[in-house]
């Protein structure tokens, strides 16, 4: 997906889980934000030759028991069985079906997401935000990408009714990516 191409050759790009961010956004009791993190992933980007994007392809596993949200009874509580059931499905994963470009240049990945065993097609939207070589002689590429699922379409569905009325979980959940990739040469 990088604009730099390695002479004309299929490149593959290991995800630099150090300079790698995935968080998360939701609403608490329907008017405050609560953010999140997961803080372990691994993951590799494959370009075709010649940068080619049409068959390039994105593939992410996430540690869900790295969920951080910077409160520990709460992260507990999202390790649980109400939530990401961690002990069941450990895993969170992203694979790439389709990249294309869209208007205004920014790429469209869509993918499959998995979450406790549920699995969605969900588009991210993907500006490429530069590439260069590190102080290693390694070349990185980096990309930022946005997105918003419903998480009740992976089965995350606890929630509490609030007197006042509304929930106390909200269901739309706001995911932004900043990713970094290390060009892996034989």
């Amino acid at each position: 997906m990088s604009t730099t191409v390695i002479q004309g050759q299929p490149t593959t790009w290991q995800i630099d889980s150090a300079h790698t961010q995935v968080e998360f956004e939701v609403k608490h009791m329907m008017f405050a934000k609560v953010r999140g993190r997961f803080t372990t992933l691994e993951g590799t980007l494959a370009l075709g030759a010649g940068g080619d994007l049409s068959d390039a392809e994105v593939a992410v596993v996430i540690d869900a028991a790295s969920i951080d949200s910077g409160q520990a009874a709460r992260d507990e509580h999202l390790r649980s069985g109400d939530f990401f059931d961690v002990e069941r499905f450990p895993t969170l994963t992203f694979r790439s079906t389709r990249v294309r470009r869209g208007s205004q240049g920014a790429l469209l990945v869509t993918g499959d997401l998995t979450i406790r065993d549920v699995t969605r097609e969900v588009e991210l939207e993907v500006t490429e935000t530069g590439d260069g070589i590190d102080p290693w002689g390694g070349q990185r590429t980096g990309y930022s990408a946005t997105t918003t699922i419903d998480r009740r379409d992976f089965g995350l569905t606890w929630n509490q009714a609030l007197e006042t009325g509304g929930i106390l979980v909200g269901n739309e959940v706001k995911i932004a990516i900043e990713l970094q990739a290390v060009l892996q040469t034989d």
